[in-house]
């Protein structure tokens, strides 16, 4: 399977980077190919431009600036998500990477009667890694948001895709054991793909 990993995260010595090195290598040695997308490397710019979004419905413009992005999400038969969680949000650059690169005509398509229709159809698979520095109490009180990106949102343009979100919750005040805890976890689970 061809597996599009999109990585965000800026230092590359973080728990979340280690998560992100051991998917990559368990996906590989299970024999897929992985394009490993690591948004910081790479110097991907988050910014939906004045221009971005004048063009944003014309489906031949909006992807000029970002059509490598466009080429790789369409070519992927799955999608990882390997992030922290800040703020109740995802990072910055990764959420300009939905802003910018998930566009009509290329995620969805919106018919004449203004009714949302997926287009990600070629995403059979659709998981998220996400390391969270809030407890899982703290974070359902504000209703997780990121969870319901994910699951609900990101899930509605990749219908064809079984959905997974493996959380880390309480990051801040994690023990070593229990982030070799989570590491096996996530291991375990990609091991399966």
């Amino acid at each position: 399977m061809r597996i599009l990993v999109v990585f965000a995260h800026p230092l590359e010595t973080s728990f979340v980077s280690a998560l992100h090195v051991r998917i990559v290598e368990t996906l590989r040695l299970r024999g897929h190919v992985v394009d490993d997308l690591d948004l910081y490397a790479e110097g991907f710019d988050p910014v939906l431009s004045r221009q971005t979004f004048v063009d944003y419905l014309d489906i031949r413009a909006n992807r000029l600036r970002v059509g490598p992005y466009v080429d790789r999400l369409l070519a992927a038969e799955a999608l990882i998500l390997v992030s922290p969680v800040w703020h109740d949000g995802l990072p910055a650059i990764l959420k300009g990477y939905f802003d910018c690169v998930f566009l009509p005509g290329i995620s969805f398509t919106i018919d004449r009667e203004g009714v949302f229709r997926p287009l990600l159809l070629n995403i059979k698979r659709l998981a998220a890694v996400c390391v969270y520095g809030a407890d899982r109490r703290r974070t359902s009180h504000v209703g997780d948001p990121v969870r319901h990106f994910v699951t609900r949102g990101l899930a509605e343009n990749t219908p064809c895709a079984r959905c997974e979100y493996i959380a880390l919750y309480s990051m801040d005040g994690a023990t070593q054991q229990r982030r070799a805890r989570y590491l096996k976890r996530v291991t375990r689970n990609f091991s399966a793909w």
